[in-house]
Protein backbone atom coordinates (compact mmCIF):
# COMPACT_ATOMS: atom_id res chain seq x y z
CA UNK A 1 0.00 0.00 0.00
CA UNK A 2 2.62 2.46 1.27
CA UNK A 3 4.29 1.66 -2.31
CA UNK A 4 1.51 2.38 -4.35
CA UNK A 5 1.31 5.84 -2.83
CA UNK A 6 4.84 6.78 -3.08
CA UNK A 7 4.31 5.89 -7.15
CA UNK A 8 1.27 7.98 -7.02
CA UNK A 9 3.08 10.98 -5.38
CA UNK A 10 5.87 10.83 -7.75
CA UNK A 11 3.71 10.19 -11.12
CA UNK A 12 2.03 13.70 -9.81
CA UNK A 13 4.96 15.46 -9.10
CA UNK A 14 6.28 14.36 -12.65
CA UNK A 15 2.91 15.54 -14.12
CA UNK A 16 3.18 18.90 -12.68
CA UNK A 17 6.78 18.81 -13.64
CA UNK A 18 6.28 18.46 -17.29
CA UNK A 19 3.31 20.75 -17.92
CA UNK A 20 4.19 24.04 -19.48
CA UNK A 21 4.48 26.84 -17.20
CA UNK A 22 1.51 28.88 -18.47
CA UNK A 23 -0.62 25.85 -17.98
CA UNK A 24 0.65 25.39 -14.54
CA UNK A 25 1.02 29.52 -13.61
CA UNK A 26 -2.96 29.66 -15.09
CA UNK A 27 -5.90 30.15 -12.80
CA UNK A 28 -9.57 29.37 -13.40
CA UNK A 29 -12.45 31.47 -12.15
CA UNK A 30 -16.32 31.00 -11.99
CA UNK A 31 -19.12 32.97 -12.30
CA UNK A 32 -22.63 32.20 -11.52
CA UNK A 33 -25.76 33.35 -13.36
CA UNK A 34 -28.16 32.96 -10.57
CA UNK A 35 -31.49 34.74 -9.11
CA UNK A 36 -30.93 36.60 -12.62
CA UNK A 37 -27.41 38.32 -11.25
CA UNK A 38 -23.91 37.51 -12.25
CA UNK A 39 -22.49 36.24 -8.75
CA UNK A 40 -19.78 37.55 -8.02
CA UNK A 41 -20.47 40.99 -10.02
CA UNK A 42 -16.81 42.03 -9.36
CA UNK A 43 -13.61 40.00 -10.26
CA UNK A 44 -10.19 40.77 -9.93
CA UNK A 45 -7.99 37.89 -12.02
CA UNK A 46 -4.45 37.75 -13.17
CA UNK A 47 -3.96 38.24 -17.18
CA UNK A 48 -3.98 34.63 -18.59
CA UNK A 49 -6.55 33.23 -16.14
CA UNK A 50 -9.99 31.97 -17.30
CA UNK A 51 -13.63 32.53 -16.69
CA UNK A 52 -16.10 30.55 -16.67
CA UNK A 53 -19.86 31.40 -16.63
CA UNK A 54 -22.53 29.05 -15.92
CA UNK A 55 -26.66 29.30 -15.77
CA UNK A 56 -28.38 28.25 -13.30
CA UNK A 57 -31.69 29.75 -13.93
CA UNK A 58 -34.36 28.59 -16.09
CA UNK A 59 -34.18 31.92 -18.21
CA UNK A 60 -31.34 31.92 -21.09
CA UNK A 61 -28.55 34.55 -19.96
CA UNK A 62 -25.66 35.13 -22.33
CA UNK A 63 -22.25 37.30 -21.39
CA UNK A 64 -21.73 40.47 -23.39
CA UNK A 65 -19.14 43.33 -22.33
CA UNK A 66 -20.02 47.16 -22.51
CA UNK A 67 -15.99 48.32 -22.23
CA UNK A 68 -12.93 46.96 -21.99
CA UNK A 69 -10.07 46.46 -24.40
CA UNK A 70 -11.77 43.35 -26.23
CA UNK A 71 -15.09 42.89 -27.08
CA UNK A 72 -17.00 39.69 -25.75
CA UNK A 73 -20.13 38.27 -26.54
CA UNK A 74 -21.04 34.14 -25.58
CA UNK A 75 -23.31 32.12 -26.94
CA UNK A 76 -27.05 32.31 -25.49
CA UNK A 77 -26.51 29.98 -22.19
CA UNK A 78 -29.77 27.47 -21.29
CA UNK A 79 -29.76 26.35 -17.49
CA UNK A 80 -26.75 24.14 -16.73
CA UNK A 81 -24.94 25.25 -19.87
CA UNK A 82 -21.16 27.10 -19.11
CA UNK A 83 -18.84 29.19 -21.22
CA UNK A 84 -15.21 30.47 -20.79
CA UNK A 85 -13.20 32.78 -22.13
CA UNK A 86 -9.54 33.23 -21.05
CA UNK A 87 -8.51 36.87 -20.55
CA UNK A 88 -5.12 37.58 -22.09
CA UNK A 89 -5.31 41.16 -22.61
CA UNK A 90 -5.53 43.30 -18.90
CA UNK A 91 -7.77 45.67 -18.18
CA UNK A 92 -11.12 46.60 -16.81
CA UNK A 93 -14.16 44.74 -18.71
CA UNK A 94 -18.14 45.47 -17.81
CA UNK A 95 -20.61 42.76 -19.36
CA UNK A 96 -24.55 42.57 -19.26
CA UNK A 97 -26.86 39.76 -20.22
CA UNK A 98 -28.53 41.41 -23.16
CA UNK A 99 -31.71 39.19 -22.03
CA UNK A 100 -32.21 40.90 -18.47
CA UNK A 101 -30.06 45.02 -18.76
CA UNK A 102 -30.30 44.78 -14.97
CA UNK A 103 -27.99 41.54 -15.24
CA UNK A 104 -24.53 43.82 -14.83
CA UNK A 105 -21.18 42.78 -13.57
CA UNK A 106 -17.37 43.84 -14.29
CA UNK A 107 -13.84 41.69 -14.54
CA UNK A 108 -10.45 43.70 -13.51
CA UNK A 109 -7.70 41.94 -15.27
CA UNK A 110 -4.17 42.45 -14.51
CA UNK A 111 -1.06 42.70 -15.87
CA UNK A 112 1.11 39.75 -15.76
CA UNK A 113 4.38 40.58 -13.59
CA UNK A 114 7.50 40.85 -16.19
CA UNK A 115 9.72 37.95 -15.65
CA UNK A 116 12.45 38.12 -13.37
CA UNK A 117 16.37 39.00 -15.18
CA UNK A 118 18.60 36.05 -15.71
CA UNK A 119 21.20 36.31 -13.65
CA UNK A 120 24.31 36.84 -15.16
CA UNK A 121 27.62 35.52 -13.51
CA UNK A 122 29.25 38.55 -11.88
CA UNK A 123 32.74 39.72 -13.62
CA UNK A 124 35.44 38.69 -11.35
CA UNK A 125 37.39 41.39 -9.70
CA UNK A 126 40.71 42.32 -10.60
CA UNK A 127 43.25 41.61 -7.78
CA UNK A 128 45.55 45.25 -7.90
CA UNK A 129 49.19 44.71 -6.60
CA UNK A 130 50.35 47.44 -5.04
CA UNK A 131 53.99 47.74 -4.30
CA UNK A 132 55.31 48.63 -0.47
CA UNK A 133 55.42 52.35 -2.02
CA UNK A 134 51.55 52.90 -2.96
CA UNK A 135 50.26 51.97 0.35
CA UNK A 136 49.04 54.67 2.85
CA UNK A 137 50.59 52.95 5.68
CA UNK A 138 54.05 52.95 4.08
CA UNK A 139 54.49 55.72 2.55
CA UNK A 140 53.54 57.56 6.01
CA UNK A 141 56.39 55.89 7.65
CA UNK A 142 59.06 55.99 4.90
CA UNK A 143 57.84 60.04 4.01
CA UNK A 144 61.20 62.42 4.29
CA UNK A 145 61.29 64.39 6.87
CA UNK A 146 62.52 67.89 5.66
CA UNK A 147 65.10 69.60 8.45
CA UNK A 148 67.13 72.42 8.35
CA UNK A 149 70.85 72.19 8.04
CA UNK A 150 72.68 73.09 11.04
CA UNK A 151 75.65 75.39 11.97
CA UNK A 152 78.18 72.56 12.24
CA UNK A 153 77.96 69.09 10.66
CA UNK A 154 77.29 66.61 13.99
CA UNK A 155 79.24 63.33 13.62
CA UNK A 156 77.68 60.09 13.38
CA UNK A 157 77.40 57.62 15.73
CA UNK A 158 80.91 55.90 14.18
CA UNK A 159 82.85 59.31 13.40
CA UNK A 160 81.85 60.17 17.20
CA UNK A 161 83.42 56.89 18.23
CA UNK A 162 86.62 57.09 16.42
CA UNK A 163 89.17 59.80 18.18
CA UNK A 164 90.09 62.92 16.01
CA UNK A 165 93.71 63.08 15.21
CA UNK A 166 95.58 66.55 15.48
CA UNK A 167 95.12 67.13 11.57
CA UNK A 168 91.50 67.18 12.00
CA UNK A 169 91.38 69.07 15.22
CA UNK A 170 93.83 71.98 12.79
CA UNK A 171 91.25 71.95 10.14
CA UNK A 172 88.66 72.19 12.49
CA UNK A 173 90.38 75.32 14.04
CA UNK A 174 91.65 76.94 11.26
CA UNK A 175 88.92 78.69 9.83
CA UNK A 176 88.36 80.48 13.20
CA UNK A 177 91.86 81.13 13.16
CA UNK A 178 91.58 83.25 10.01
CA UNK A 179 88.34 84.72 10.84
CA UNK A 180 89.45 86.40 13.82
CA UNK A 181 92.13 89.31 11.39
CA UNK A 182 89.48 89.45 9.04
CA UNK A 183 87.04 90.27 11.50
CA UNK A 184 89.24 92.65 13.37
CA UNK A 185 90.14 94.23 10.44
CA UNK A 186 86.89 95.09 9.10
CA UNK A 187 85.67 96.44 12.43
CA UNK A 188 88.95 98.85 12.25
CA UNK A 189 88.48 99.79 8.73
CA UNK A 190 84.42 100.17 9.28
CA UNK A 191 85.35 103.10 12.36
CA UNK A 192 86.26 106.94 11.43
CA UNK A 193 89.12 108.05 12.91
CA UNK A 194 88.30 111.17 15.62
CA UNK A 195 90.07 114.45 14.54
CA UNK A 196 90.89 115.62 18.07
CA UNK A 197 92.81 111.82 18.33
CA UNK A 198 95.05 112.74 15.54
CA UNK A 199 95.79 116.38 16.72
CA UNK A 200 96.86 114.95 19.86
CA UNK A 201 98.93 112.57 18.32
CA UNK A 202 100.58 115.33 16.97
CA UNK A 203 101.08 117.88 20.02
CA UNK A 204 102.78 114.93 21.63
CA UNK A 205 105.15 114.00 18.89
CA UNK A 206 106.19 117.82 18.43
CA UNK A 207 106.80 118.05 22.13
CA UNK A 208 108.88 114.56 21.97
CA UNK A 209 110.89 116.32 19.41
CA UNK A 210 111.47 119.49 21.36
CA UNK A 211 112.64 117.14 24.05
CA UNK A 212 115.26 115.36 22.66
CA UNK A 213 116.69 118.51 21.49
CA UNK A 214 116.66 120.51 24.62
CA UNK A 215 118.01 117.30 26.22
CA UNK A 216 120.52 116.88 23.07
CA UNK A 217 122.12 120.65 23.42
CA UNK A 218 122.33 120.43 27.31
CA UNK A 219 124.26 117.02 26.73
CA UNK A 220 126.92 119.15 24.93
CA UNK A 221 127.25 122.40 26.69
CA UNK A 222 127.80 119.68 29.72
CA UNK A 223 130.64 117.97 28.04
CA UNK A 224 131.81 121.45 26.78
CA UNK A 225 132.15 122.87 30.45
CA UNK A 226 134.17 119.61 30.99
Amino acid sequence: MRGLLRAAAALALLAVWLLPSGQASAASYSVAMKGYAFSPASLSVPAGSTVTWTNYDTAPHDVKTTSGPLSIHSPMLNKGQSWSFTFATAGSYGYVCTVHPDMTAGITVRAAPAPAPARTSAAPREHVHTTPAQTPSHTAHSAPVMTMPSASPSPTASEAAVPQTAQQAAQQAAPQVTQQPVTQTAASTGRPLDPLLVLAGLVAGVAVLCLLLVGSRTSQARREES
